[in-house]
């Protein structure tokens, strides 16, 4: 078993969060949930994974935690040769390809996700976010004649399902699948899945912005975990406010996580599909919650890319989904059916926006 590692990635994370384990209580016929939890982090997906587990005689699931994001992220990613994703893209207007049971189900979600989100998530950006590699080493600004011929590729409708067969086939060659804005969230459902299949009940999942709080607090029964949100503008280890769930996935967006300075200008990794340029809006960052964690990472695109009156309103049009908007000029919009429940903090230097005043 890999020794485990003390939870420094509190700096690299985009949510804290804050556990007291004080005052708990439980029942005689309920899991023995520790205060201190059985933890592990690993550097896997380009990010900091970790995983905790308070329920008593767990820790072995850790092992089974990690096994299923490498799994997983083998299959996924697009930064190397084999993997499932990278064999559709190498076949692109040569041949459909089949797919594992594990990556059809992510396929059609990022599918219904292009389809649904008015234009701010494209499934086939690969050839823009290949094209600026930011986060790599060798990211650079492209021409414009380089983005114009990269836009020409993507293209969602040109990306054939088949369910009988669970094949993909992308009609042009140069196309290119880029699942990274909706792999983690479907990664950290799955680990989710496995946690509760080993009778795991109290446990948080975190991969790097996408976090997900399994069942109550280690303070009780009906306490909620207190979740930080992160400041996009400011230092890593900054929270502006909390907020208290349970059984949620929060996940955010923005501008602070990987990025690239060019020209006197900084470009962050959100892509655009209609222009092939990073989205330019008032938003510095957005966290979604809601139920599942791949729905928090395609909704966290869609809504960035609305700026945040449009992406309010399109949260707020949806059930379970609530949002927390922070922009780039300090302050801080909430969802409706969170506006009493979030609490910003008192020296964060944000204050909350006033909605009659968005445009």
């Amino acid at each position: 078993m890999n020794k485990r590692k003390s939870l420094t990635a509190a700096l690299l994370v985009t949510l804290v969060l804050f556990i007291a384990a004080c005052g708990k209580t439980e029942k005689a016929d309920a899991p023995k949930i520790n205060d201190t939890p059985y933890s592990d982090e690993q550097f896997l997906l380009g990010t900091y994974v970790q995983v905790r587990i308070y329920d008593d005689g767990k820790e072995a699931v850790l092992d089974k935690a990690f096994d299923r994001v490498k799994e997983l992220g083998d299959k996924i990613t697009v930064n190397q040769k084999g993997s499932e994703i990278d064999e559709v893209n190498q076949q692109a207007g040569i041949k459909p390809v089949k797919v594992s049971d594990d990556i059809y189900p992510l396929l059609k979600r990022a599918y219904e996700y292009s389809e649904d989100s008015q234009g701010g998530f494209d499934m086939a950006i690969g050839p823009i976010t290949q094209l600026w590699h930011i986060g790599f080493d060798d990211a650079r600004k492209p021409s414009q004649e380089e983005i114009d011929q990269a836009l020409k590729l993507v293209d969602y409708k040109k990306v054939k399902l088949n369910d009988k067969d669970k094949t993909v086939y992308l009609e042009e060659k140069g196309m290119q699948l880029d699942l990274g804005a909706i792999a983690k969230g479907f990664i950290t459902d799955e680990v989710v899945k496995v946690l509760q299949d080993n009778g795991v009940t109290t446990a948080i999942v975190d991969l790097g912005g996408n976090v997900f709080v399994l069942g109550h607090s280690p303070r009780g029964e009906k306490e909620d975990w207190n979740v930080g949100i992160q400041d996009p503008n400011k230092a890593r280890n900054t929270v502006i406010g909390t907020i208290k769930e349970s059984n949620k996935t929060l996940v955010t967006s923005g501008i602070y996580e990987r990025y690239l300075k060019a020209d006197g200008k900084t470009y962050h990794h959100l892509f655009d599909p209609k222009t092939g340029y990073p989205f330019d809006n008032d938003i510095a960052g957005v966290t979604i919650i809601t139920e599942k964690s791949i729905d928090g990472d395609g909704l966290s695109t869609a809504v960035f890319a609305m700026g945040v009156k449009k992406g309010l309103e399109y949260a707020e049009s949806l059930k379970n989904v609530d949002t927390i908007f922070v922009t780039k000029e300090d302050k801080v919009y909430v969802s409706k059916d969170i506006e009493k429940t979030f609490e910003l903090g008192k020296d964060s230097g944000y204050t909350m926006g006033d909605r009659q005043e968005l445009k």
